[in-house]
């Protein structure tokens, strides 16, 4: 497993991040606890959770993920030897809400950081995200974004001041951003440039075959400001293996069971984009999924590629895609089929 600084932190983090989204829904304590072992056995040291997840949210099991991490860091002993990151939710999201007022302001910041630090059963996080803006923009497969004269939403100075506190407080070390556009992203770095505030290290945004439009604007920012990306969906919810393409449901995955996250196989030009990087993927002998994943992990402006699998064996085949190299042939290809498939799925 290869590791790299994450951005201007001193976080040091292996090439491919543990996600862990469906545990305590569709996967069980006991089930990701089987996942933790392998992944950290393969060399992972990075695992991402979210205060709101398992995904889809919803009141009854809520925050229920991170009390698994904290079950498994407690009975293994190992957190010092982990890279623990974590997300404070914002409103705009069909489900319960975990707050009555869940603006990114100074009360609900700080006490979603204790609640999360309680069921992690740890005293610092090591990167805390804010999940996605408070304010109207184009995020979660949104594409083009409407202005609102009259929305308030809690400022983003706001928002880095209470991080700022929380960090010399040492219940956080270092502060990321997610689902954020490029205003946003600049807005967060100009103004904690300006107030001396602590600079975000990372951003973590979808990004994969069929969502290239980091690319558009994030990636330069990402390299100039050395802020890299954790990219998240780098398998599109699992469509990118194949398994949805010909209206194949199979009863266990994951967009079978959750029929929301349809953004990668609903319209005509997700499902022939897909198809298309499948049969590529087979005339090279590889696995789509495998070719997906290091497709994502080549690119410069990546810090960890975020993985995420409801079964074992998945989560072998996604670490093993670390040691796949894409040829310059191949490099071409999946050029042209994305110059031909443009944002299938933003």
């Amino acid at each position: 497993m290869e590791y790299q600084r994450l951005g201007l932190s001193t976080l040091e983090v292996s090439k491919l991040c543990l996600g862990t989204m469906t545990w305590g829904d569709q996967n069980t304590q006991a089930d990701a606890f089987e996942q933790l072992d392998y992944a950290i056995a393969q060399g992972i040291n990075f695992i991402d959770t979210a205060e709101m997840y398992p995904v889809p949210p919803q009141s009854s099991t809520q925050g229920e993920t991170e009390r698994i991490i904290g079950n498994y860091l407690k009975q293994r002993g190992n957190r010092d030897n982990l890279v623990i990151a974590t997300k404070v939710a914002a409103p705009g999201v069909k489900g319960d809400p975990l707050r009555p007022n869940m603006a990114l302001d100074w009360r609900n910041i700080h006490q979603a950081v204790e609640e999360s630090l309680t069921r992690l059963q740890i005293d610092t996080i090591d990167l805390y995200q804010v999940h996605w803006p408070e304010r109207n923009t184009n995020y979660f497969g949104q594409f083009m974004y409407e202005h609102d004269e009259d929305e308030h939403a809690t400022p983003i100075l706001d928002t880095l001041e209470a991080l700022s506190e929380l960090v010399k407080q040492g219940k956080i070390r270092y502060i990321g951003i997610s689902n954020e556009t490029p205003w946003g992203f600049m807005k967060y770095l100009k103004l904690a440039e300006k107030h001396e505030l602590p600079r975000v290290v990372s951003i973590q945004n979808p990004y994969s075959l069929l969502n290239r439009s980091f690319e558009m604007g994030n990636s330069e920012i990402s390299l100039r400001e050395e802020v890299p990306l954790l990219p998240y969906s780098p398998m599109a919810f699992g469509a990118l293996s194949g398994k949805y393409l010909n209206n194949q449901a199979p009863a266990d995955a994951r967009m079978t069971l959750s029929p929301r996250f349809t953004r990668y196989t609903s319209t005509p030009m997700a499902i022939e984009a897909t198809q298309a990087y499948v049969d590529l993927a087979r005339e090279f002998n590889l696995s789509p999924a495998q070719m997906a994943l290091a497709f994502v992990q080549s690119r410069k402006f990546v810090g960890s590629t975020i993985i995420g699998a409801s079964k074992l064996e998945q989560l072998k085949e996604n670490i093993a895609s670390q040691e796949l190299v894409l040829s310059g042939e191949l490099q071409t290809r999946i050029d042209e089929l994305s110059a031909l498939y443009r944002f299938p799925c933003p």
